[in-house]
């Protein structure tokens, strides 16, 4: 079993909301802000080769599908597909894939499903060889959003995953298409439902952290985002989690760190979570 980390179009979002109520003299210590406030996020996805003799993708970044005035509201950098690219350079296509994990249906996870934006040319799902593989929640999610989250679903996406008669919806530890090979955890703070995919590997396991921990500095307890339904109990969600993946030695994948892809949770003396042994990029890495 390989693994790859996977760049797609990368974000630049205000620093405020994605750091909810720590101060700016703080944060910014952490990553710089530009002169708009906006701070550089990676929309980072994991390829698995060998996985129960599948190759999976977790994620597929925010992608290249809205038209240029969406493009600039939501900080998208690049105009090209750069999860096509970036899985080129690895060695693969999209219809190489077997199935794709969605942690949740939010744009900046999810969007990288669909071809890039082309004036009056209709929204196209890519992987045509992959099963979908969503959370049972997220997707009634997706379905009816509350409004204060409807503007981070995509509608079209959500019929094409339906019509695809590939879409695989989880409401439990394990999913069909992947079997034992992938164990999904829940968290609620964030949005409904989002799913959590841990990979068993001998080195301790992987899991895809997603928006439970966006990146390093979120794995600090009290930080948490602008953006989170829940953020008090994604606190107590993110310290159960971060217990467990302690004690068991399971490395974090981060989606959004611009300079981390992996790496392994500590606690100093005082009790406070931390990372060590960070990677920023994984290329063919034996799991």
């Amino acid at each position: 079993m390989k693994l790859w980390s996977i760049l797609g179009n990368s974000q630049r979002l205000d620093g405020g909301a994605m750091f909810g109520n720590v101060p700016r003299g703080m944060w910014e210590q952490w990553i710089v802000p530009d002169a708009d406030n906006r701070i550089p996020l990676a929309c980072r996805a994991l390829l698995v080769e060998g996985l129960g003799g599948k190759t999976v993708l977790f994620e597929t970044g925010i992608g290249a599908s809205f038209e240029p005035k969406l493009k600039q509201r939501f900080g998208v950098v690049e105009q090209e597909h750069v999860l096509l690219d970036s899985l080129a350079r690895a060695g693969f296509r999209h219809d190489d894939i077997d199935a794709v994990v969605l942690s949740h249906l939010h744009f900046d996870h999810a969007g990288g499903l669909l071809a890039a934006w082309q004036a009056d040319t209709p929204p196209a799902l890519l992987f045509p060889n992959a099963q979908y593989i969503v959370g049972r929640r997220c997707w009634e999610r997706a379905l009816h959003p509350h409004p204060r989250d409807r503007a981070s679903f995509i509608a079209e996406l959500q019929p094409l995953l339906e019509q695809s008669g590939r879409l695989e919806l989880v409401d439990n530890e394990y999913s069909s298409t992947l079997g034992k090979t992938v164990r999904f955890g829940f968290s609620e703070g964030h949005t409904p439902g989002l799913m959590l995919a841990e990979i068993a590997a001998p080195a301790g396991g992987v899991v895809f952290c997603s928006d439970l921990i966006p990146g390093r500095p979120w794995v600090h307890l009290p930080v948490t985002m602008g953006y989170d339904r829940a953020p008090e109990l994604l606190i107590d969600e993110k310290h159960g989690f971060l217990e467990d993946k302690l004690a068991r030695g399971v490395r974090l994948f981060f989606t959004h760190d611009v300079g981390c892809a992996l790496a392994r949770v500590i606690r100093d003396d005082k009790g406070r979570f931390g990372t060590t042994d960070a990677r920023a990029e994984l290329v063919a890495q034996e799991a």
